[in-house]
């Protein structure tokens, strides 16, 4: 049998009120509230009303809640968050997501779990209106710096308010407003940047570096790339394979010092260059992310600064732009990148087909002043 908590209403007075002092003063109409102990946390909630006698509905009401004592399914004014949190879950789980997506949704609804029960909202329709929702999005800055990121997990979140709404938790799907991206375009490494940054670089981070430069591979395919994805044939070396991302065949020619840098890292694994995966609780997701730090420490080392949300996205930009620039079409470019859309290509790079315009420009308007 649930037990409801010990639910005490409080009365916080104007400051005018002649009945300040006295919390449980019952006559005066100075907004209502109520507080609670559960699961070892003190908890606070606004009753919404002047009056004792509405106060004492609400705090009927939340103590039904509280002790799940109207479990009516798909009734979201009874329905509690974190039981919606569990079947939202379980049902990403049964459409077969991947585990690191699967982290990913239970982190960012914990954040909402806990967020909405500090203020006192503990079922789906109290915690999914709009006014909730939108002072969660508040804190998202000190969590997720980079506009990107919090962009990322609105998605994220919309996901769950989707199927909040298709299992009639909710009447309607609250909207939040798109969050603007503006994060700094990456930059590309000039020549001298790459070669300070291999000074600075170790071991098969150093090489890394250098396959990411010359091939435009992503941190996460490049630091999960396969023996077999480096293919040879009459002395020229390609990297053929699906990028993780777009799922995209890649067939990218690689120099050939660069290709026998590669050959010679050894990490104790068959299959791949630089993972060394000896369990089966290691993913690519995770040693992307320390092939990343280590490559943002050879930066750091380096005194390079950026200031682009993915610094090793720095060395897919140099291999993109060194392309443009030498002349080589942006179809071709974004082939070798992965892209399914020239549109992206473009998106991202179109600032430096500008570039090799202009440097086409000055070449031939000084050819006017030569003579023959």
């Amino acid at each position: 049998m649930s037990v409801t908590p010990l639910i005490t209403i409080f009365v916080r007075h104007s400051a005018d009120c002649k009945y300040i002092g006295d919390e449980f003063e019952k006559r005066c109409r100075c907004r209502k509230h109520m507080r609670w102990s559960m699961g070892g946390k003190q908890h606070r909630k606004q009753a919404g009303t002047r009056s004792w006698v509405e106060a004492e509905e609400v705090k009927r009401e939340l103590g039904d809640q509280l002790a799940g004592r109207k479990p009516e399914p798909g009734a979201g004014d009874e329905l509690l968050l974190s039981k919606a949190i569990e079947t939202f879950n379980a049902n990403k789980e049964a459409q077969g997501v991947k585990p690191r997506v699967r982290a990913m949704y239970a982190r960012e609804l914990k954040r909402l779990q806990v967020y909405s029960e500090a203020r006192g909202l503990y079922t789906v329709r109290q915690a999914l209106s709009i006014d909730n929702l939108t002072g969660l999005r508040g804190t998202w800055a000190k969590v997720y710096p980079s506009s990107w990121s919090r962009l990322v997990v609105q998605k994220h979140l919309n996901h769950f308010l989707k199927f909040a709404y298709n299992a009639e938790w909710i009447d309607r799907q609250p909207k939040l407003s798109p969050i603007k991206v503006d994060e700094p375009e990456t930059e590309p490494l000039t020549d001298e940047e790459y070669k300070t940054l291999l000074e600075h670089a170790e071991g098969k981070t150093a090489v890394l570096i250098q396959l990411m430069r010359w091939s435009g591979l992503a941190i996460r395919d490049a630091s999960t790339l396969k023996r077999t994805d480096l293919v040879a044939s009459d002395g020229t070396y390609r990297i053929i394979r699906k990028r993780t991302k777009t799922k995209a065949n890649m067939y990218i020619p690689i120099p050939p010092d660069v290709a026998k840098e590669v050959l010679r890292v050894l990490n104790g694994n068959p299959v791949y260059v630089f993972w060394n995966k000896q369990t089966a609780a290691s993913s690519e997701y995770r040693h992307a992310g320390y092939m990343g730090e280590q490559v943002k420490k050879a930066f750091d080392a380096a005194k390079i600064e950026s200031s682009g949300h993915m610094i090793s996205h720095r060395l897919r930009s140099t291999f993109a732009v060194d392309l443009l620039r030498k002349g080589v079409p942006l179809e071709h470019v974004s082939k070798l990148l992965g892209h399914t859309s020239v549109t992206t290509t473009e998106r991202h790079y179109a600032r430096w087909i500008k570039g090799r315009q202009d440097l086409l420009d000055s070449v031939v308007s000084a050819s006017w002043k030569k003579k023959p």
